[in-house]
């Protein structure tokens, strides 16, 4: 029997890959299946099955591809009603491969049919949980984005989650593994570990969740302090539900390589959003007006997710040269499959064709220092409230970047501002978006408040709730 977690930072998400006596299994697999069909091969050994977790909010995985590929059964949890052909397990259902076993244990809550898929080792005894979004390492699934599908408030669908925490995975040998779908950085839980594998054992001794002293105190904890779910998520349940186009024609299109005057012509034949994946620190000094950056050298694929949101939006892509299928690879991953084509030769292409280009006023945090006048002018500092909490610039007002499409409609275009994060990537994800809505009245400051927290620019822990952004 060998076990593998493959785990992808961007996503924060692990998948599994099984095999035992000439048999394998995957559980809760990418969207590109490459990577798998090549271990499979290498190893000599057949798919049997895919198991999946849930029907995944946060990434659209790569099942249905792998399926068709492989021959081999989907498996999902019970209650799932996929718009494809696959196995629904009933609870505690077993599942042979090779010698090993695995039983699908029904855990309803983050989502009705959530499953964790219990382990059996050769000789029958139980070695680990594949605990999906059910159980994480320092936390739980959170209970309120399956509220729609299911009919339920998160209060309910917490209640579904304590029984079958308490019920079915509990009552589990200390010594069992276990293995998440996902770590710390996953928006699918609020107090995850960067570790990403434990005992149970010591997830019940230090899990606040699997620690509260009733249902009713369960509920109240892990419904507290929840933010607001990503938009694109609902669309990636339905494609993981539904169905979607494959992998191969959507990097197929991602590709196409565009000339500079293909490019703008498609830029304005089509409402497509210019998405530059290059660093911050060569955006701001030329590209493409109008164009977002989020750049892949960082959370590249949630934060597509969170600020462009829809799914079905057409893009045009502007990368570094060598990394287009990257860029096409990470953003199918989250299901923006409506890629049109790349810039081909990248940004001096388009500069070597003499068309316009547009910078972002930088500076660096020592000219912010140097400059600024605390309590006059105007600092925006776009970092989590948590971040802001602990330490932030004397009176700047928190106005999150995930939260930038609310409050960006406040802003006084006659006012000026110096706009920061914590370190130069979110800021400039910010003020391209800023620029692309016509304002142009602020200054970002390089290296955000690690390279602030360096200078003499006064600083406070003190939080003021009315510059926070919910206030």
């Amino acid at each position: 029997m060998k076990i593998e977690q493959i785990y992808t930072g961007c996503l924060a998400q692990g998948a599994y890959y099984i095999t035992s006596n000439g048999e394998a299994a995957i559980i809760d697999p990418l969207r590109e299946t490459a990577p798998y069909i090549d271990r499979l091969q290498k190893d000599g050994v057949k798919l049997k099955y895919i198991f999946e977790t849930h029907f995944h909010a946060d990434f659209v995985s790569g099942h249905l591809d792998l399926s068709k590929k492989t021959g081999a059964a989907i498996v999902y949890g019970p209650t799932a009603a996929p718009s494809f052909d696959c196995i629904i397990a009933t609870d505690n259902q077993e599942f042979k491969i090779g010698d090993i076993s695995i039983i699908a244990m029904h855990t309803p809550g983050h989502t009705m049919e959530s499953t964790t898929y219990l382990l059996k080792d050769e000789s029958g005894k139980d070695h680990c949980i594949f605990s999906g979004d059910t159980l994480f390492l320092g936390d739980v699934g959170r209970p309120d984005l399956a509220q729609k599908a299911a009919h339920m408030t998160q209060e309910e669908l917490a209640g579904l989650l304590y029984d079958s925490l308490m019920n079915k995975i509990m009552p589990l040998s200390d010594d069992v593994i276990v293995y998440p779908a996902h770590g710390a950085g996953s928006a699918c839980g609020k107090n995850m570990m960067k570790e990403t594998v434990d005992s149970l054992g010591n997830q019940k001794k230090m899990n606040y969740a699997l620690n509260q002293p009733n249902k009713e105190a369960f509920v109240k904890a892990v419904t507290e302090g929840l933010l607001a779910p990503p938009g694109y998520f609902g669309l990636n349940v339905a494609m993981n539900k539904q169905g979607y186009e494959s992998f191969e024609t959507v990097l197929n299109n991602g590709m196409r390589a565009l000339t500079p005057d293909e490019f703008e012509a498609a830029a304005e034949n089509t409402n497509a959003l210019i998405l530059d994946t290059r660093s911050n620190q060569v955006f701001y000094k030329g590209f493409i007006p109008q164009s977002i950056n989020i750049g892949l050298d960082g959370d590249f694929a949630p934060w597509v997710g969170a600020l462009i949101m829809n799914v079905k939006q057409p893009l045009l892509l502007v990368t570094e040269a060598g990394m287009e299928e990257e860029a096409v690879t990470r953003l199918s991953r989250v299901g923006f499959d409506n890629i049109i084509g790349h810039l081909k030769g990248g940004f001096n292409a388009w500069l070597q064709s003499g068309k316009e280009a547009d910078v972002v006023n930088r500076i660096t945090s020592q000219q912010f220092a140097n400059n600024v006048q605390i309590g006059t002018d105007k600092v925006i500092d776009i970092r989590k409230e948590t971040e802001y909490a602990a330490e932030h610039v004397s009176e700047a007002f928190n106005r999150p970047l995930s939260n930038i499409n609310d409050w960006v409609k406040d802003i006084n275009p006659e006012e000026h501002f110096f706009i920061h994060c914590a370190g130069g990537y979110r800021s400039m994800i910010a003020s391209s978006i800023l620029q692309a809505r016509g304002y142009r009245n602020f200054t970002e400051v390089a290296g955000g408040f690690k390279a602030i927290a360096e200078t003499n620019v006064p600083k406070t822990d003190f939080v003021c709730q009315s510059k926070l952004m919910n206030a």
